[in-house]
């Protein structure tokens, strides 16, 4: 009997434990930027002449492109109407991306604003002029920008926020049905619905929704 109880508390305490952790790490997870504050942000960023990190959120978002990605385009890459075809470093699969209406307003107003000569050069290019900025460079100016205009995300700030939030806002226009999911799914190349799931957080509500779903 006495045993039992050992086990059951030290059972108990390594179920505490795992729970504190998952929440913990939890924490250390990225969510999306609500979409006015989107809107909103890059309105103020171009607005203060903060042009690059404008134009990479932008694309971002709009693309749902990882960071990698995003970081070796060009300005040649827009130039062939309103398709982007990059052949994606992770996956290495050639990707035809339909070009959004108002993303291609951004580029080519902010391409007139920096008086771009080269247009082959890369759009987001280090101070020296030799390559593009460093992935890891990008998240610690992100924290600093969204600090600076009051942007509030779950979680922390990093560029997994734009796959995530192109994510959410498609499943809200599309009433999170599950064909939206099913689309992102191959957009975001994963394998299943239940990875992109967990990925944009549906999977946590809805198990969620379970335990709100009991009563007396």
């Amino acid at each position: 009997m006495l045993q039992n109880r050992s086990f059951a508390l030290m059972l108990a305490g390594l179920i505490s434990k795992n729970i504190k952790m998952s929440l913990q790490g939890q924490r250390t997870t990225t969510g999306a930027i609500p979409w006015e504050d989107f809107k909103s942000l890059i309105a103020k960023l171009e607005r203060d002449e903060n042009f690059k990190y404008c134009l990479l959120i932008s694309i971002g978002v709009f693309t749902g492109l990882r960071i990698g990605d995003i970081l070796k385009l060009r300005y040649t890459d827009f130039s062939g109407g309103d398709i982007l075809v990059i052949v994606e470093q992770k996956t290495k699969k050639t990707r035809r991306i339909k070009l959004n209406k108002d993303l291609l307003d951004i580029i080519s107003r902010i391409k007139r604003k920096q008086l771009i000569d080269d247009e082959s050069q890369f759009i987001f290019i280090n101070r020296y002029g030799t390559k593009p900025i460093d992935k890891s460079w990008v998240n610690v100016c992100l924290k600093k920008i969204f600090k600076k205009y009051r942007v509030h995300v779950d979680g922390n700030v990093s560029t997994h926020m734009f796959r995530k939030t192109l994510g959410n806002r498609v499943l809200k226009l599309n009433n999170y049905s599950n064909q939206s999911i099913i689309l992102l799914m191959e957009l975001f190349g994963h394998s299943s619905m239940g990875i992109t799931k967990r990925y944009l957080g549906i999977r946590e509500k809805e198990v969620m929704g379970v335990y709100e779903s009991l009563s007396l």
